[in-house]
């Protein structure tokens, strides 16, 4: 299964790559494919690269997407933990 995340672009290092915030850790990236980036900008990420840009706000809700289905796996996780210590 392939996956592609919301980022924010932090700096702008050259042409084709930035420094992005993903989940509080920045990680560099390759942003070659998409034109006109700025920092403060939401970008699709897959795979280390940029795909196109992303609005704030819809990049907002999925990360809010992202966050309870975290919350939901974690409280799974506890959830099948008990259950095994039964």
């Amino acid at each position: 299964m392939c996956l592609a995340i919301p980022v924010r672009i932090e700096k702008l290092i050259d042409e084709e790559r930035a420094l992005a915030d993903i989940g509080g850790v920045r990680k560099e990236i390759n942003i070659a494919l998409v034109d006109d980036l700025q920092v403060g900008d939401y970008v699709i990420l897959h795979v280390g690269y940029a795909l196109n840009k992303l609005d704030p706000e819809e990049a907002a809700k999925t990360l809010a997407l992202f966050e309870e289905l975290g919350q939901l796996q974690a409280a799974r996780d506890a959830a099948l933990e008990g259950e095994a210590q039964s």
